[in-house]
């Protein structure tokens, strides 16, 4: 696909960007990928970046699909309601308590995309968490001058998403890799373990993802092999994930996470790709 560079239109807690050269140096060639899966898909920083022809892209999140899919079928109508948006913290908190009444579940496809990108843009720090209930909880972010219509980016967005072959799905991670067709190459970038017990952040969704659902999501990706499968997958450098996949290619890169409430605690952490080919 001949087009400019395009850009995840959230910022999303343990986003890819910072890790794309690392990554990318580890895809498999491309011509040898019938189709691309990515049951964590986020701020889709590496599905982004490769931009493949043929894609199946999944979240749990629904707030966070819906806005894909929004961008793909009525980005104009979407540019329009994002355009109403004020960066005041009177109207932020207004608009965050929308999900706690009863209305908002009469609220359109569209509304709820650009409530959910001009939360992220004006939100503190662009995190993206929710209480046990599933209600937006972040804080006001304070930016003097936030990016909330990017209208350029979602414009090209759109362009690409109808251009190719790309659907987007919503729900538990095993039943989408449970449907991979072979030659098709997968990326998988969970929420990952936390580096230690006051380390913990899961709120993309009021669903926790623990330690069954690590081992559940490796046995996936035993099956992904058995049916030579390609995927890479990255997460925290601790000792249960390094056992857990310790007959498969394990490297260790350096990360930096920009997204912590205290800021001394941003900086450069160990993470692991895992794989099961070699380059």
């Amino acid at each position: 696909m001949k087009t400019k560079s395009i850009q995840p239109f959230l910022k999303w807690a343990g986003g890819k960007r910072q890790l794309l050269p690392s990554i990318r140096e580890r895809i498999p060639e491309r011509s040898t990928i019938s189709n691309y899966y990515e049951p964590f898909l986020g701020g889709g920083a590496v599905f982004l970046d490769l931009k493949p022809n043929r894609a199946v892209v999944n979240d749990f999140n629904e707030d966070l699909i819906n806005a894909y899919r929004v961008i793909k079928t009525d980005v104009e109508q979407l540019i329009k309601d994002l355009e109403k948006h004020e960066n005041t913290e009177e109207y932020y908190y207004r608009m965050r308590a929308i999900d706690r009444s009863d209305t908002y579940s009469e609220w359109t496809s569209i509304e709820k995309a650009s409530r959910l990108i001009y939360l992220n843009k004006t939100g503190y720090n662009g995190l993206y968490r929710v209480n046990s209930k599933g209600h937006f909880n972040t804080p006001y972010g304070r930016y003097k001058n936030p990016n909330i219509v990017n209208k350029e980016n979602l414009l090209d967005l759109n362009k690409y998403f109808n251009s190719n072959n790309i659907k987007f799905l919503t729900g538990d991670f095993e039943g989408v890799l449970r449907s991979v067709e072979s030659g098709s190459f997968v990326y998988i970038d969970p929420p990952y373990v936390p580096l230690n017990t006051t380390v913990s952040f899961t709120g993309y969704t009021n669903s926790k993802f623990g330690k069954n659902d690590q081992i559940r999501l490796k046995n996936v990706c035993d099956e992904l092999n058995a049916r030579n499968v390609k995927f890479l997958l990255s997460n925290s450098k601790v000792d249960f994930i390094e056992d857990l996949y310790k007959d498969y290619n394990v490297e260790i890169i350096a990360a930096r996470r920009s997204i912590n409430s205290v800021g001394s605690k941003r900086g450069k952490i160990d993470e692991v790709l895992i794989s099961n080919y070699t380059l």
